[in-house]
């Protein structure tokens, strides 16, 4: 199975299908983009957040990465992706809504309960071990409550949201707009095992999208 080549087949069934159904929407994306939601989900290949939430083209901005993490603001240090794309997103295209998406069988979870790629050089799990040690200290709760089995890698698969979640609140610009009633944030988590979307509560508690 030639991976570059099904890619181009898709191409073609959507030029072919979707892009002559949204000919018009197309042609309106053409001047420019006015997204109202934000996505920060997981690169994982299995939750795409355009296929899970049903959107059109141009309804959402996506941002991507191991665990849907979003580093504390800090200013200095390396190249900022997730921050410049928050701060696009925030301050250009002035979307009115963040929702930051966890999902099950994440592998960036499973790197940080196990502590899988600690003392790794770069190219050998370096870069993954210094992103997710973002959830060294929710890791550390987790284990103290529910051990390293099953339960404890559910528990810090939703940690994830609540951690990005806290650490969009120290980005000035986000603050701003939050206590301006200009933006909201929502957590969500996607179960891949049965499809279930469960969006977290002013609690901080999880629960199925359909309740």
């Amino acid at each position: 199975m030639d991976g570059f080549k099904n890619l181009l087949a898709g191409y073609r069934r959507f030029r072919d299908s979707e892009w002559r159904t949204q000919r018009e929407r197309w042609a309106e994306l053409r001047e420019g983009q006015s997204p109202q939601v934000m996505v920060i989900a997981c690169s994982d290949s299995r939750v795409d957040p355009a296929q899970i939430f049903d959107t059109s083209p141009g309804e959402i901005f996506v941002v991507r990465n191991v665990a849907n993490l979003v580093p504390p603001f800090e200013e200095g240090g390396g190249r900022h992706g997730v921050s410049s794309a928050l701060e696009f997103a925030v301050t250009q295209l002035e979307v009115k809504h963040i929702v930051v998406m966890g999902h099950g069988s994440c592998g960036g979870v499973h790197a940080s309960l196990t502590n899988a790629f600690a003392d790794a050089a770069p190219g050998e799990g370096g870069f993954i071990a210094h992103w997710v040690d973002m959830l060294d200290e929710a890791r550390a709760k987790v284990i103290a409550e529910h051990g390293t089995g099953p339960e404890a890698t559910r528990a810090l698969e939703l940690e994830t949201v609540r951690v990005s979640l806290n650490n969009l609140r120290s980005f000035p610009f986000v603050n701003e707009r939050l206590e301006a009633g200009k933006l909201l944030l929502h957590g969500s988590y996607f179960a891949i095992r049965d499809g279930v979307l469960h969006v977290m509560g002013d609690d901080g508690e999880f629960a199925p999208a359909w309740h």
